[in-house]
Formats: structure tokens, sequence, C-alpha cells
């Protein structure tokens, strides 16, 4: 047992002591970042110094900056005496007995180059910027600057009293000219679209580009006039950098995104055909022309939805790696606050839609269906994902939500005269002084009467129970029309009192307390007291 657990504890020893030691030596073997810092004079980079931690880069360049300045401000110093000295690993680039600059070797090795072609490249650009910053603090050429500075303060004026001329003039024609044509455009639109809210939105339009066009007047003019003079032409280059950095990203980020646009671009147009090869198959199920074992043609368009749901999904999956930027945290912190959002408020439509997607395989309705919801009955108009809306007989539009229907009984009438037909039932409560028979025969009457009823099957007539005042019959008869379920209800009903009373029988329902002196009929000759009237008084 000891032999078994001494190897692995010694090897597992070992690499816990030498750990300490590789992360040390990979550290130690990390290639330290070089700080370097700009030499700049007159907003132009000479080149760049690197530094060490008791002579950082900024200082250095800052003490070079000055010795070049000072140089270029003693005008008996002359840019082509310029000359380098070498002392072992030093090279330094002076100015008669002035030091501008010292290199060593590790400054040629930052820039790939030997040391004496470093100094030299050096030494040709601080003698050109020093010819440079003389020729800029020149009086022939400050005076030329500046008389380009006021020449371009006068176009600048007047191209900015042209522009607010022009848009003063194009306000006028368009208050003239267009007021019309955008009464006409509303008009046409049915008034969805208010003549003042057209206009002011193109007013804005036109405000809008006026304000561009001034901004980059005046952007353009500060450029070129801060350009022109040494001291200001820091400035110029800030503003330039501020337009053309931002253009340079642009440009970059879209030339690098070229091929993954390509590929997007590919996969949209394979996914849209794949798309429409789906929904021609199963327009195919639905028309029939494509028949499916236990399939019914009725899924056919919800199982589309689901498969191009999927098929959409399974692509934005495969997309999202080659969406430009979608590597970026700003990218991935948007989906994910998207993402809690549509969590936190996608319950109920979730619960709805999924409700809908049942609801479709259920098959417990269709559109055009007759059916019951709850204490909603009515015709259905429109099966969607998360809604159902059934319209009443009073041509009332009730929108009853999916999640609610799958918790609800549901009773389809038109399905069961579809099939066999829907059976009207009718009751009605008779004393026990009437014979059975009778009642049964007054019913079966009453049916009969009754146009729109089946008769085959014939009606027939149940005793469901024997109360305490009374029998309660049923009548049922078969129709095959829900449309006129209704309305044949409301004619039986009415069949059944007229014959009841032609019979002299009372219908007991509902219950009363004691009976009465006189029995509770309506004899014919008060069947039609007014305000009803007779049928050939209707014709």
């Amino acid at each position: 047992m000891r032999s078994k657990f001494f190897l692995p504890l010694t090897v597992l020893f070992l690499w816990i002591a030498a750990t300490p030691a590789v992360l040390a030596q990979s550290l130690q073997s990390q290639p330290e970042a070089i700080e370097t810092a700009p030499v700049i004079i007159d907003g132009k980079e000479l080149f760049r110094l690197r530094g060490i931690s008791s002579y950082p880069a900024r200082e250095r360049a800052e003490t070079v900056r000055g010795r070049i300045i000072a140089v270029a401000g003693n005008r008996l110093i002359n840019p082509s005496d310029l000359r380098t000295e070498t002392d072992e690993d030093l090279v330094k680039i002076m100015a008669g007995d002035q030091l501008l600059i010292g290199l060593v070797n590790v400054d040629a090795k930052m820039e790939g180059v030997s040391l004496s072609l470093l100094a030299e490249t050096h030494k040709e650009r601080i003698a050109t910027t020093i010819t440079q910053y003389r020729n800029d603090r020149s009086r022939d050429r400050l005076l030329r600057n500046g008389l380009f500075a006021l020449v371009a303060t006068a176009v600048l004026i007047l191209s900015l009293w042209g522009v607010l001329r022009l848009y003063k003039v194009l306000n006028r024609w368009a208050e003239r000219h267009l007021q019309e044509s955008i009464k006409k455009l509303t008009s046409k639109s049915y008034h969805l679209l208010h003549p003042g809210q057209l206009w002011r939105v193109l007013a804005g339009l036109v405000s809008l580009t006026r304000l561009v066009l001034i901004v980059a007047l005046s952007y353009f003019y500060l450029n070129a006039v801060l350009g022109l003079f040494p001291w200001t032409r820091p400035f110029a280059v800030v503003l330039l950098t501020l337009i053309l950095d931002p253009l340079k990203s642009i440009g970059l980020g879209l030339i690098e995104a070229i091929p993954d646009l390509i590929f997007l671009v590919i996969l949209i147009l394979v996914v849209r055909y794949v798309l429409k090869l789906i929904r021609a198959f199963f327009a195919g199920v639905r028309g029939g022309r494509i028949h499916l074992e236990k399939f019914d043609s009725d899924w056919a368009m919800p199982t589309y939805k689901i498969v191009r749901f999927m098929v959409i999904a399974f692509s934005l999956v495969i997309a999202y790696p080659y969406i430009p930027g979608s590597d970026s945290m700003a990218f991935k912190g948007v989906s994910v606050f998207l993402g809690v959002l549509l969590s936190l408020g996608s319950s109920s439509f979730i619960a709805n839609s999924l409700a809908g997607l049942s609801m479709t395989y259920r098959g417990a309705f269709k559109t055009g269906d007759v059916v019951r919801i709850g204490d909603v009955m009515g015709r259905v108009d429109d099966i969607r994902g998360m809604v159902t809306r059934v319209r009443t007989p009073k041509n009332e539009i009730v929108t009853i939500p999916n999640s609610n229907i799958l918790n609800t009984d549901v009773i389809n009438y038109s399905t069961f005269t579809r099939d066999e037909g829907i059976l009207l039932h009718s009751s009605v409560g008779i004393g026990y002084d009437t014979p059975w028979r009778q009642v049964e025969a007054m019913l079966m009457m009453a049916a009969e009467r009754t146009g729109g009823l089946e008769t085959d099957p014939p009606a027939f007539v149940r005793q469901k129970s024997l109360g305490d005042y009374a029998v309660e019959y049923e009548l049922n008869a078969m129709c095959k029309d829900e449309q006129q379920m209704l309305e044949l209800y409301s004619k039986l009903n009415a069949n059944i009192q007229d014959v009841f009373n032609e019979h002299g029988v009372q219908i007991m329902s509902p219950r009363y307390v004691a009976d009465t002196s006189e029995p509770k009929l309506v004899p014919p000759s008060k069947w039609y007291t007014s305000p009803a009237r007779k049928p050939d008084q209707l014709e």
C-alpha cells in the first residue's frame, strides 16, 4: 500500500514545488510594454522616443523638443551644420556646441535599424523641422497667411449669408408651391397624415440641412485658418483628427467586415430559399396536393410557422459571430439587457403563444365554427397565435386570450352538425294531473310544426325527473345547421306554448307555491292580443 501511494504523492509534491518557479520564469519571459512619447513641434510629429524609469519618455521628449525650438530660434545656427558625434554606444546629434539628442543602441533596436542610420534620419528630420519652423515665423509668410485668413473670413461670411438667403427663398417657395401638394397628399391618405405634421417634418428637414451646411462651412474655415499659423496649427490638427479618426475607423471597420457581410448575405439568400421551399411544401399539404398520413391539413400552416421559427433561430445562431461588432462588450451588454427584458416581460406572450399552438393540434375548433367558450357563444372569426376572436349573435367581437381557452371547456357545435347533427332540447314542467302520453304527443306536435328540424332521426321526448309539483319533460330534435340553432330554439319554444294552449294544458314552469282558482291558460281568442298580429295581418 505504501508503494502504491508513494510515487503519486512524490509527483504531486514536485509539481507544487515547481509551479512558482515556472510562473516566475513565464512572467519574466513576457516582453514588457515599451513606453514611448512623441516629439511634436507645431503640431507635427518628428519621431518617438523611449524612456526609462528614472527618465520617462514624456520628459525626454519634452527636453528634446525644447532644445530643437531653442536652436530654431537662433538664426545664427545653420540647419545644414547639424552633425553627429559617436562616443562608444552613444550617438549625439549636435548643433554647434549644443546637444539636441542622444541615441543609444536600445533606441535603434526599437526601430529595427542600425544606430548610425537612426541618427542620420533624426538629424535630417530635425534640420527640415528647423527650416520649416523659421519659414513659418518669417514676416513675409505671416503677412501672406494673414491675408489668406482675411480672405477666408470674407468668403465664410459671404457663404453663410448666401446659405441663409437661399433657405429663406426656399421656405417662401415651399409655402407657395408645396402647401397645395401636401393637402392633396393628406386627402389621398384619408387624412391619416395631418398637413401641419407633414409641414413640420419638412421644415425640420430643411432646418437640419441648413445647420449641417453651416457647421461644415465653419469647420473647414477654422481648420484652414488655424493651420496657417504655427501657434494655432496644433488646434487645426486636433480638428482634423476629430473628423478623420472616426471616418478612418468606419472605413477600416467596413473593409474588415466585408467577408462577414458577404457570408451574411449568402446566408440570408439561402435561408430565404429554404423557407420558400418549406412554405411550398406545407401549402401543398394544406391544399391537399401532398398527403401525409395522420396529419390534418389544418395543421399545415401552424406547423410551417413553427418550422420557420426554428430555421430562423438556427440561422441567427450561425450568423451571430459574423455580425460586425458582435464580439464587443457593448454588443454583448445590449444583448444581455434585451434578453433580461424579454424574459421578464414575455411570460404571458409565451403562455398565449404555446396555448395557441396547443389548440391548433388539439383541433378544438376552426375558423367559422360556432362554439361556446366559457360564457361566450358565437362564430369563430379569427384564430391567431395569442388570441381568438369570436363574433356573438349580437354581432359583438369578443377577444379571448388563448391561455384562457386552454383552461376552459370548449363546446363546438359545428363539429356535431358536420358529423351527425346537434340535438336541440327544450324542457317543460307539467302537473301530475296531465297524462304523460298526452304531454309527449303535444311536444312531438310542436316539433313537427317547427321547420328546419330533421325528421330522420325523428324527435323524441324524455321524462327527466319527477319533481315535487310537476314532471319535467324534455323535447329533443335533431338540427344540422348550427347557424340557425338559436332561431330554431325560439320557434320550437313558441310552438310548444301554442300547442299546450290549444289543448288546455298548463305549463307549470317555473315552480309555484299553490294552485290558483283558474288554470294558467291562454285561450285562442287571446293568442294575438295587441301588439301581436296574425299571420294574415302580417301580409
